[in-house]
Formats: structure tokens, sequence, C-alpha cells
């Protein structure tokens, strides 16, 4: 499929995302998150494609935010329905998505693009990168869920600070307070995010999918996690890639997994 957007790489099992709309700064409009709804769907569907990092075109921004001139003269009822599809198309689909997404932040992720980036399973940031989430400067809030995973990865003292004052912090800072994993120079972001990738992709992914949802449903209103957990591990026990993993182990050989 041909998109407007965004741009695809893969390359042995690896998928690269890299949102471009360098004039905008990469801000997400209606067609992007559409498009990045249908590129992950894709990926996602894809059996080759075992990690997906996704990325701001550019070294200025990962993105910098909504466009906003798409919703300024909405109502109550568009603006719920903005958040409620928005979140439903782009930001929880990614959540929950059976395939690792890992965001490499490279620049300013605002709003909507720090968002996404919390969306991904985990991120990683270079040195230049700026983080936060200015909504009340323009009088709402973040709805995509931001009032929710910010808080769930650096607690809510600090989520209520960054939310409250609208301001933002660098990458050494949100590494310190858990909102990123790594933080490192511009030059060195993706090959990280692929070094890290190339060791997911060693694993099971029909394991990993499973650690996923037993992971996100510890955040999930009314769901048990540790029972989720119990029902995940069970799941496991039926697949080729744990008889292939145990057999691999007491034969002191390397697995093959085929994600079934």
């Amino acid at each position: 499929m041909n998109y407007e957007n965004i741009l695809i790489t893969q390359e042995n099992g690896l998928a690269t995302i890299t949102i471009n709309r360098p004039k905008k700064l990469n801000a997400l409009n209606k067609a992007t998150i559409q498009e990045l709804h249908e590129a992950f769907k894709s990926l996602n569907d894809d059996a080759n494609t075992k990690v997906i990092i996704i990325t701001g075109s550019g070294e200025k921004a990962f993105v910098a935010g909504a466009d906003i001139s798409e919703f300024a003269h909405f109502n109550v009822t568009q603006g719920e329905e903005l958040a409620r599809n928005g979140q439903a198309i782009l930001f929880d689909f990614v959540a929950n998505l059976s395939t690792p997404v890992i965001a490499a932040i490279n620049g300013f992720a605002l709003g909507g693009g720090l968002e996404l980036a919390m969306a991904a399973h985990f991120r990683i940031a270079s040195d230049n990168a700026k983080m936060g989430l200015p909504e009340v400067s323009l009088g709402v809030i973040p709805g995509y869920g931001g009032t929710q995973r910010l808080p769930q990865l650096v607690g809510k003292g600090k989520a209520m600070e960054m939310v409250m004052t609208a301001g933002m912090i660098g990458a050494d800072e949100a590494l310190a307070c858990g909102l990123v994993n790594y933080a490192v120079s511009q030059e060195d972001l993706l090959p990280l995010a692929q070094k890290i990738a190339s060791k997911i992709m060693r694993n099971s992914p029909v394991a990993i999918a499973h650690a996923i949802k037993a992971i996100n449903d510890n955040y999930t209103d009314g769901t048990n996690g540790f029972e989720s957990e119990i029902t995940q591990f069970g799941i496991c026990f039926g697949t080729d890639d744990f008889k292939e993993g145990t057999t691999a182990f007491l034969e002191k050989r390397k697995a093959t997994f085929t994600g079934k």
C-alpha cells in the first residue's frame, strides 16, 4: 500500500515505521492516524514481522503533537468522538498489538506524539528529545490516553506535575523517572533500537504476544492480572514454540521458533 504521511522499511523480521511530515514536525492529523493504523495492522498480520520500530523523520521531532487546526472548532460531542476514535484506531490498538513496538523518540514528542510513544511497549530517546503533554495550555486535556499511561509509567505525582505545568522534560529526566528505557545520542538511537529488536527476535513470538497481553491486563480495569498470567502461561503449553523451546533447552541447542 502507498502511504502519503509515513514510510515503512522491512528487513529480516524488523519493520520500521517513520512518520514523514517534516514540515509539520510530523504532527498527527486524521490521515496520518489512519495510515498508522493500517500500517500497524498490516505488519502485525504479517507473520514475518517480529518487531516494529516507530520513529519520526528528520532530527527535530518524533511527533510534535496533533494537528490542532483539524479540531480547533469542535464542539463537546465532536471532541469526545475525536478522543474515542483516536484511541480505538491507533493508541489502544498499538498498546495491545501482539507484535512488540519500540518507540525511538528522535526529538520533540509532545501531546499526541508522547501519547503515541507511551502506547508503544517501551521507549528509547535521543539526547535532544523533549517530551511533554502541553494540552492544558490550549484549554483541553490529553485525550489519547495520556492521563492514564503517563502515571502508569512515571507515577501519579510526576504525571500531575507534567500535565498541570504543560512543561517539557529532556531525555535524562525522562530516563530518571522511567518514561524511557534508554537515552542515547541521536546517531545511536536507531542502532540501539535495532540491537534491542534483534534480542527480542531470538525469542518465541507467540510467547511474547501472550506476555504482552498478561502485562497489559494488569492495567485493565476489571481484569485480574495474575489470573490473566495463569491463563496465558497455560496457553503457551499448547504451542509449537513451547515444545521447541523446551526440547532445544534439554538438547543444549539454540531453539528455532516458528511463532506457532
